[in-house]
């Protein structure tokens, strides 16, 4: 494991879209850390840029780029920070040749066979990804009711409902979304993501009231799928 030459650990966190890199980065620094950024470019925030001190911005299909930067920073732990949409893969991005052999290797193209090869490139140089909540364990949600109030009997009943499918579309690893009105579901969520199935829900529902129902999938990697 090749640390910095103070003896420390060197820490960068691979950003995507939405707030989480900036939470990252900020609980980071809150422990005295300052982590080197390597930001999406199809993905992750401009505003990035104003708030990191070391930033570099990568194409998700400049592969070989981002491992080459890695070893050049000295970086052995990483944290896979925002979400880089599924469908991203099958855009206008143009593969390096390290991505196109990983790609090719695969049998399966869903999200934590795409995420579980990169995560093996990392190690295999001798760079562990960590739990991307690591700076942030204090906001977790715990058990219980979060909102001002708890969900009325038929929105319970609607939940109950709702779960079910949602684990076992969580077990296909397809999504982990079900949107419920009535115990009837009008929308699952797959490689959109979602925000987009919650939205797809509501242009069906003719102002019905509705029911997210999100879970985990039933072996979670936290390194690099927090469920939001």
């Amino acid at each position: 494991m090749t640390l910095n030459p103070n003896g420390k650990d060197c820490y960068a966190i691979i950003a995507g879209n939405g707030r989480f890199p900036f939470l990252v980065l900020e609980a980071a620094r809150e422990q005295a850390i300052e982590p080197e950024v390597f930001a999406i470019k199809e993905e992750a925030s401009p505003k990035l840029s104003g708030v990191a001190r070391s930033i570099h911005w990568l194409s998700l299909g400049e592969i070989a780029k981002l491992l080459e930067m890695l070893s050049e920073k000295r970086v052995n732990k990483v944290l896979l920070a925002g979400q880089v949409k599924h469908v991203q893969l099958f855009s206008s991005i143009q593969p390096d040749s390290t991505l196109r052999r990983a790609l090719g290797s695969l049998e399966r193209k869903n999200t934590d066979s795409l995420l579980g090869a990169f995560v093996r490139m990392l190690e295999q140089r001798g760079i562990e990804v960590v739990d991307s909540t690591l700076f942030l364990k204090p906001l977790l949600a715990e058990a219980g009711t979060l909102t001002r109030r708890a969900p009325d009997p038929s929105e319970q009943e609607n939940i109950a409902y709702g779960r079910e499918i949602a684990k076992q579309l969580a077990q296909l690893d397809i999504g982990q979304t079900i949107v419920v009105s009535d115990r009837a579901c009008l929308a699952v969520e797959a490689m959109e993501g979602t925000d987009a199935a919650i939205e797809r829900a509501a242009r069906l529902s003719n102002g019905r009231r509705l029911v997210v129902v999100k879970v985990s999938k039933p072996r979670q990697d936290m390194r690099f799928d927090v469920p939001v």
